[in-house]
């Protein structure tokens, strides 16, 4: 059980608007005491969310803020993490406003990073097994495959679930962020996870239960699931040469090289042999074949090991101190 949060801790939280007009003034109502400020931002919604709230929500915390141009839901946080960082806030929260996420989690987030233990939660739909009933079959094998090239690209090996929406970090942190450089669309939780890595952050996973009830997701599995892996794969290339290459040269580092070294080689050699031998109809000789698998298999070991550095090398000592 978590200890309650004192109220001097300026919690803020960042409600994305675009098309969520049945449930925002919902989720804006069920956002306990323990919140500083709310940030309601409209991203050029159809719907006019902000509007809605502007004329329903009497709440003083609540400030709304309103894009001309639509940014998608990257942009819409980033505004909503300026404007609080700019306050003085010192956690920010972001839920969508589509009614998924239960503002009532929001201690078990926000716990950690004030207790100086994690820079930024997020939630995991994954951790109960038995909260997956409710989870669409297309969404759970969509955030497995995407959750393997997110430990890739942001090499943070220890969590899962790298598009749950329901996240915390602490405001001095955020401000440390390229937040211009972000993505603005649906990439953007997995783009930050990258971005804080190389601010050498620590993330801590917050179990929570999948929700869906009658909400609309503007997010579609099978129409961004390219996208997603060209990204994470440009990711991982920028995080190998600023973590390895850029900022120090390691073990690990002269491991990769050599790795990816004898495997070229060999599965070169290997190839073109190959095709001499099937052109000249004649079984490649076993010294070639030997000449071509050695090299395979010592790069297999040394990326092996690399591999095993980098998963030991994740963010453990936070960049925050506790704020009490």
């Amino acid at each position: 059980m978590n200890e309650p949060i004192e109220p001097s801790c300026r919690i803020a939280v960042v409600i994305p608007c675009y098309k969520v007009r049945r449930h925002v003034l919902e989720v804006v109502s069920k956002i306990g005491d323990t919140c500083w400020r709310i940030y309601a931002v409209d991203d050029a919604c159809p719907e006019k969310s902000g509007q809605l709230l502007a004329e329903k929500c009497s709440d003083p915390r609540l400030r709304i803020l309103y894009h001309e141009q639509n940014q998608g839901v990257g942009g819409t946080v980033m505004s909503g993490y300026r404007q609080a960082i700019a306050d003085g806030a010192q956690i920010i929260v972001k839920i969508d406003g589509d009614g998924q996420a239960d503002p009532a989690l929001m201690p078990d987030f926000v716990a950690p990073l004030i207790a100086g233990q994690a820079d930024y939660a997020k939630g995991n739909r994954f951790y109960d097994l038995e909260s997956l009933h409710g989870m669409p079959a297309i969404r759970i094998w969509g955030n497995a495959m995407l959750s393997f090239f997110s430990k890739l690209s942001t090499g943070y090996w220890d969590i899962f679930d790298p598009t749950n929406g329901y996240t915390a970090i602490r405001a001095e942190v955020a401000a440390k962020l390229p937040l211009a450089k972000i993505s603005q669309r649906y990439f953007f939780e997995s783009d930050l996870l990258f971005r804080l890595n190389t601010l050498r952050a620590v993330v801590v996973d917050i179990p929570m239960d999948a929700c869906y009830a009658d909400e609309t997701s503007n997010l579609h599995i099978a129409s961004i699931i390219g996208e997603f892996l060209t990204k994470h794969l440009r990711n991982f290339g920028k995080r190998i040469f600023y973590n390895y290459f850029l900022r120090d040269v390691s073990l690990a580092s002269l491991e990769l090289v050599a790795g990816v070294c004898l495997i070229v080689f060999g599965a070169s050699f290997g190839l073109y042999h190959w095709y001499q031998s099937l052109q000249a109809g004649i079984a490649t000789p076993a010294g070639t074949v030997m000449v071509a698998a050695l090299p395979v298999l010592l790069g297999l070991q040394f990326l092996l090991a690399f591999f095993g550095y980098d998963i030991a090398t994740i963010p453990r000592r936070p960049r925050s101190a506790p704020l009490r």
